[in-house]
């Protein structure tokens, strides 16, 4: 008889209790998959290059625009060529990360910064680029065009082409004190470069002499004079000669 009274006491305190209401609860999301060859950072370059900080800003694509009035300041005509990798990402002499898809070029004194007028001589094609870097260090040549630059004035198929450069554009007169050294290369074999730099060190006491790598694989060396002096840069290019390569005047702002 106990047990029958307890278990009716069990039976109305249960139906007493309001009953539970039934939500459909979503399963939860499968987990990241966190493996090294999936991870975002595993298709990071190297050390030696950059990520490009806005990959999807089209706006550091464009062409740069100048004033409704604005005129040469500058002229010359010469061989552009174009650069694409292994530069593409790396750091350029203005402190930029190169984009090739971008509307810029290398030039060896026009200031950092200045917008030139490129025309292709062969086609008439035109673009207004954007200077970024510096270069090309192969003799004849006077500019080194962006892949999207030279695809622009028909450049990038025949590789090398007569342009006329004109400057159009410049925080600073081309003929303007700045800063200067003396670049020498390439070299295909660091023991080469290496050899020639310690011959300009004891040389030059009071110049610097650095020997680096280029990205193409090759060897530079490079002087920087005292004050990087334009005229003790000029003078020590003009009695400099070497084995390997070229001895460009570059500018270095």
């Amino acid at each position: 008889m106990l047990f029958f009274v307890l278990i009716a006491i069990l039976f109305l305190s249960a139906c007493g209790q309001p009953k539970a209401a039934r939500v459909d609860v979503p399963s939860p999301p499968p987990p990241i998959n966190t493996d090294a060859s999936t991870h975002p950072s595993a298709n990071l370059p190297n050390s030696k290059t950059i990520p490009n900080p806005k990959p999807d800003a089209t706006s550091d694509l464009a062409e740069p625009t100048l004033p409704p009035h604005a005129h040469p300041l500058a002229t010359e005509t010469g061989l552009a060529s174009w650069y694409g990798p292994p530069y593409h990402n790396r750091r350029g002499s203005n402190g930029e990360v190169y984009n090739m898809h971008a509307m810029t070029a290398a030039h060896r004194t026009y200031p950092l910064g200045s917008i030139v007028r490129v025309t292709n001589l062969k086609t008439g094609h035109t673009a207004l680029i954007r200077i970024t870097d510096r270069g090309p260090f192969i003799p004849g040549r006077i500019l080194d065009l962006s892949l999207a630059a030279a695809k622009k004035i028909d450049v990038y198929q025949p590789g090398v082409a007569e342009v006329k450069v004109e400057l159009m554009q410049s925080g600073a007169s081309p003929d303007s004190p700045g800063k200067w050294a003396v670049q020498i290369g390439g070299f295909p074999h660091e023991t080469q470069a290496a050899k020639l730099s310690d011959h300009l060190k004891r040389r030059y006491h009071t110049a610097k002499v650095q020997t680096f790598p280029s990205p193409a694989g090759d060897w530079w060396i490079r002087i920087r004079v005292p004050d990087d002096d334009h005229i003790r840069a000029q003078k020590l290019a003009a009695e400099t000669q070497t084995p390997e390569g070229a001895v460009f005047l570059v500018r270095l702002d």
